[in-house]
């Protein structure tokens, strides 16, 4: 007999697809693994946000998160009978894609660039994106920055300034970038993917989930930051002055 599915609110669902699902282009949805990334990341916040908010929501893994987000949105629907095959091909395919980007400080070393999905519940984040098959971490930071944001960091990249991280067993590396002023005009370079650029303090920004901070000093729910909290704490208790600029 199959196992029960996991009964997870349809509005909850239709949140959650809405924020990490649906601004998939149209020519990636047919890649199956290529979605699990965004559902792991969707399961990673409703793990951490959803489950306080939502009385009776249950605690599952991504197996069971997986299945319910694949029967419930309409173009995920032709795999939902496949999605444990789907999963164990991701897993192995997402242990050899690490992920690079960039922690882009302004002058004073007190600020921090933040991107914005491009739907309007995406949350902040730095810039950052998978590396690409025979390019080299370095290579990729300044790609993904540069599709991002439209700010080449090329010549101020340092291949030993970086703040590292192991997120479910995938690879996420961010190379300091200090000393950009605050006068720069930053202009995504890809379309549909990149709502908006800005500063943000980093004394203002959550170091965890619970962390009401940003709540108090932004009027931002630190949910609204959860792709950049694993960062913040090693970026605070790092001695920023031995990252500025020469």
């Amino acid at each position: 007999m199959e196992p029960k599915r996991v009964e997870i609110p349809a509005a909850v669902l239709d949140d959650l697809c809405s924020r990490f699902i649906l601004h998939i282009p149209s020519e990636e949805r047919d890649n199956a693994i290529r979605v699990c990334f965004q559902i792991e990341l969707a399961h990673w916040f409703y793990l951490d946000f959803c489950m306080q908010n939502t009385p009776g929501a249950p605690h599952c893994g991504i197996r069971d998160f997986a299945k319910a987000v694949f029967h419930h949105c309409p173009f995920l629907l032709p795999h939902g009978e496949d999605v444990q095959k789907v999963l164990e091909q991701w897993k192995e395919y997402k242990m050899g894609v690490p992920t690079y980007g960039a922690i882009i400080l302004d002058e004073s070393l007190e600020k921090v660039l933040l991107v914005q999905g491009y739907l309007a519940k995406s949350g902040w984040g730095f810039p950052k994106g998978k590396v690409n098959e025979d390019e080299a971490p370095h290579d990729c930071a300044v790609r993904e920055v540069l599709e991002e944001t439209g700010f080449d960091i090329k010549n101020r990249i340092c291949k030993d300034k970086f703040i590292e991280q192991k997120i479910t067993d995938q690879l996420v590396r961010l190379y300091i970038i200090p000393g950009v002023s605050k006068d720069t005009k930053f202009i995504p370079k890809t379309r549909k993917e990149i709502r908006n650029i800005e500063w943000f303090s980093i004394e203002k920004l959550p170091c965890h989930r619970n962390d009401m901070t940003p709540k108090s000093k932004l009027g931002l729910a630190p949910n609204r930051f959860f792709m950049a909290i694993p960062f913040i704490r090693p970026l605070r208790e790092s001695q920023l002055h031995k990252y500025s600029p020469k």
